[in-house]
């Protein structure tokens, strides 16, 4: 598992956890086609993650 800021960094697309929180926070993030504001919600290899139209698939980042 992996919390959702820190997957946003991992990937690139924050550079910082301070973005990556107010990206989260602005609702420009979803989770399983759902905006999610919470940055610290815990990921699983089968979420995917919406961010600026690009959906990245959990488990192929993280394994």
């Amino acid at each position: 598992m992996i919390k959702l800021d820190q997957f946003l960094k991992l990937l690139g697309i924050a550079p910082t956890g301070g973005q990556a929180k107010l990206m989260i926070i602005d609702g420009n993030v979803k989770v399983n086609g759902t905006i999610e504001t919470r940055r610290g919600r815990q990921l699983v290899a089968s979420d995917r993650v919406t961010v600026a139209g690009q959906t990245f698939n959990v488990g192929d980042v993280i394994e």
